[in-house]
């Protein structure tokens, strides 16, 4: 019965350490602008692309 006590305490003591781990995180990073130049030309390609397959679809 101790052994079993001893584990059961060891495994508590394991899942506590390994759940304090993660509050030592990072620190919070500064917020980032909601839409850059990368995401600005990301759409700009996504409506060319449309633009092309439909124009595709409408040719065929």
């Amino acid at each position: 019965m101790d052994a079993i006590r001893a584990y059961a305490l060891f495994f508590v003591a394991i899942f506590f350490s390994g759940l304090m781990q993660p509050s030592n995180g990072q620190a919070v990073s500064k917020p980032s602008q909601l839409f850059d130049g990368k995401t600005i030309d990301l759409g700009r390609a996504y409506v060319l692309m449309l633009a092309a397959l439909l124009i595709t679809y409408i040719v065929h």
